[in-house]
């Protein structure tokens, strides 16, 4: 059987949390392979709303299997909260249904601390990150100084590490950043309660995933952020710390490359990011606020709006080629509805010079002003369609050209938040 990954192919925030809810109904494992609770993936099902930091969108499905792979950075008070509030609401969380990785980094106290202090000491010149501690949280795990999910259900263990590592954590908030220390003990009670609660919980998920493979069992990988939001191929230095291309699912799970079949890119019909950075197709006036209201587009961790703007193809393209890209899902694509005419970036003129791929640095990319076609729009509701042959023909020549620009297949449409408002052209699994 097939197993599909699920990318986000722009800044993130694309929708994926819907799509991989819905595609959730045919895997029996769906597993989050990097970021943090830096996401916020939302879902509306039944008219009822449900955001996710942590726990895997799959969650809601019965007879589903969550995990949270080695490449995710974990806050455990932000996971438990997340657990308890789907008990609350009648759901059953608990081993059966959800598992986390021994060897998942934790975000400590001092993580979040560095993280806001740091954005506050650079003023202007800020990253716009969440404050939520990944980003220190993965330098430690590069460092070989992490404290992973493990240690946690050992006592000991993690005194010592705290031990070890609190006097430069302290010396860096108070001498650099001049911010308040911690204490020892003040980190250690706390999180050693946390541990217990999550002791039921942890496994060894590569172990599980290699079983489910044996068994011919559809695994569903969810991706966070987006490509361009990648540390190594994203807009450097404003991305995540992670990998949320298609290649960090096996590093970031414990699977082997050959068990990624399929490439799912999450693509918005139009483009938003959030935070600092470069964004060549930006809208600043009536366009922009008109995305930003009828697509809702305010962060679902931070609150933030979102910066928003036409579909970039450039973004797309390079996106399709770093994640080997077999399928592409658009979402919101109602939010276009009664925009006319609608636009898509083509190409960058770069002083002068056309060019098709993202450049390689900032001072190249703030220098490229989007090469735009435009298309005409359409007027009526989509969000009733369920088949593609009912769209508004302006609407399908839209479709048309995105798929042309970036070469690869639309598989699936989303007319509305809702799951069911959404149009399958090919299933993913096959």
């Amino acid at each position: 059987m097939p197993n599909v990954v699920v990318v986000g192919t722009q800044w993130g925030d694309e929708g994926k949390g819907k799509i991989v809810d819905l595609l959730t109904e045919q895997a029996r494992l769906v597993v989050r392979y990097q970021g943090g609770n830096n996401a916020g993936h939302t879902l509306v099902v039944g008219g009822e709303k449900f955001i996710f930091h942590l726990i895997p969108s799959g969650i809601l499905h019965p007879g589903t299997l969550c995990l949270i792979g080695n490449g995710v950075v974990l806050d455990p008070e932000v996971f438990l909260l997340e657990v308890d509030r789907l008990k609350e609401r009648g759901l059953p969380v608990g081993p059966e249904n959800l598992r986390i990785s021994e060897r998942t980094q934790v975000i400590m106290p001092y993580h979040q601390r560095t993280d806001i202090a740091r954005e506050e000491a650079k003023g202007a010149a800020k990253i716009g990150t969440t404050g939520r501690g990944i980003g220190p949280c993965y330098e430690d795990k590069v460092a070989r100084r992490g404290i992973r999910v493990a240690d946690l259900l050992d006592p000991e263990a993690l005194k010592a590490k705290l031990a070890d590592v609190l006097p430069e954590k302290n010396f860096y908030l108070e001498k650099f950043l001049n911010s308040k220390p911690f204490s020892l003990e003040e980190i250690l009670t706390p999180y050693l309660a946390m541990a217990e609660r999550l002791r039921p919980l942890v496994a060894n998920v590569s172990v599980i995933l290699d079983q489910a493979v044996r068994k011919g069992q559809n695994i569903l990988f969810e991706g966070a952020q987006g490509t361009h939001l990648d540390i190594d191929h994203g807009t450097y230095p404003y991305v995540t710390s992670s990998n949320p291309v298609a290649g960090g699912a096996a590093t970031g799970a414990g699977v082997g490359p050959g068990q990624l079949h399929h490439v799912l890119g999450i693509v918005k019909a139009y483009t938003t990011r959030v935070g600092g950075g470069p964004f060549p197709t930006e809208c600043l006036d009536n366009i922009g606020d008109h995305l930003v209201e009828c697509g809702v587009e305010f962060g679902s961790t931070t609150g933030r709006r979102r910066r928003c703007g036409w579909l970039d193809a450039v973004v797309l393209k390079d996106a399709a080629r770093l994640n080997g890209l077999t399928g592409l899902a658009i979402t919101k694509l109602d939010v276009l509805t009664t925009l006319n005419p609608v636009k898509i970036c083509v190409a960058y003129d770069q002083d002068g010079v056309k060019r098709d791929n993202m450049p390689g640095t900032l001072k190249e990319l703030e220098r490229c002003r989007p090469v735009y076609e435009e298309l005409p729009g359409w007027q009526e509701d989509i969000r009733g369609v369920r088949r593609h042959e009912d769209l508004p023909a302006n609407t399908r020549a839209y479709l048309a050209r995105v798929e042309e620009l970036v070469g690869v297949p639309i598989q699936l449409i989303s007319v509305g938040p809702d799951r069911e408002e959404t149009i399958m052209l090919r299933n993913p699994f096959g």
